[in-house]
């Protein structure tokens, strides 16, 4: 099957009745272009963390996709390690109990900081976690919570999001971020010790669905192909922009109240591949194709 490049047909699901949650982030918006005869519902309007309200919201749902989640990564080690655990895990509990008393089937998106990213080879599906900062804990947490109360759920690992709806809580997506810094400073330094996928919420959107219509069950790992650095991945950025700045390498510095990330967080699809998924298209191919939709590509 041909890389995904965007949108898919979704003839089968177009007569499910589909409740987004989370509708307001940036995969939620691109879900919910995706499908727009769902049920699209922000965290205002369907809190994960109030079970009542969950019930009320999902009434008549037969496909649940939850993308609500708190990823203010580094206050998880602070003070907002309360709210994490009550979004990330409990959060996806509720989800699952409501999903399991209406016979409904859920897609859960994770993360690939639930493994550690201390060796060289990308992680695969089976391979076995071990969360280093407390996002990672609660979102590993939420996982088997999901799994546990809907046996059904398809959980969606993923990694280096952006999208067209922007990240407000993080200011804007680490695209919109990186650009208007580098216009504002002219010299940046991104680190080049910590690697992954970065994902264009897009294309995400469509291998959700196309894995939802497969009836996928359990975990998978879903990104663009390839794999860079962060310090790469910004360099393209800069390039594709057409926005002249300097960007210096350097390396991960723990210091205390940031959360330790993986220094290696590919993530490999042996399972997903297995299943018959379609594969997404390269990174650079999404990144280039969101600058131009996003109007921040060269003219």
């Amino acid at each position: 099957m041909p890389p995904l490049a965007g949108g898919i047909g979704v003839t089968r699901l177009a007569v499910v009745r589909t409740t987004i949650l989370g509708a307001a982030g940036q995969l939620g918006g691109h879900l919910a272009a995706l499908r727009p005869d769902a049920r699209a519902l922000t965290s205002a309007e369907a809190d994960v963390t109030d079970p009542a309200a969950l019930e009320r919201a999902l009434a008549g749902a037969e496909l649940v996709v939850n993308c609500a989640a708190y990823v203010a990564v580094d206050a998880c080690e602070g003070d907002g390690a309360r709210d994490a655990w009550a979004v990330n895990a409990l959060g996806p509990a509720n989800v699952a109990r409501a999903c399991a008393s209406r016979g409904a089937r859920l897609v859960h998106l994770s993360t690939n900081y639930v493994f550690a990213g201390d060796r060289e080879a990308p992680y695969g599906e089976d391979d076995l976690p071990a969360p280093r900062s407390m996002y990672a804990i609660t979102k590993l947490a939420g996982e088997h919570a999901a799994l546990a109360y809907q046996p059904d759920t398809l959980v969606v690992r993923t990694a280096g999001l952006y999208g067209l709806g922007g990240n407000r809580s993080k200011g804007g997506n680490f695209v919109e971020r990186i650009l208007r810094a580098a216009r504002d400073r002219g010299a940046l330094e991104v680190v080049a010790d910590q690697r992954l996928t970065p994902t264009f919420c897009g294309d995400l959107a469509a291998a959700i669905l196309a894995a939802a219509e497969g009836d996928a069950r359990g975990v998978v790992h879903l990104t663009n192909a390839g794999a860079c650095s962060w310090h790469a991945f910004t360099v393209l950025i800069l390039q594709l922009a057409g926005v002249d700045a300097s960007v210096a390498a350097t390396t991960t510095v723990p210091r205390a109240g940031v959360a330790d990330r993986p220094r290696n967080g590919v993530l490999a699809r042996p399972r997903a591949d297995a299943l018959g998924l379609p594969a997404l298209r390269p990174w650079q191919d999404a990144l280039a194709d969101y600058l131009d939709q996003a109007g921040l590509g060269v003219d």
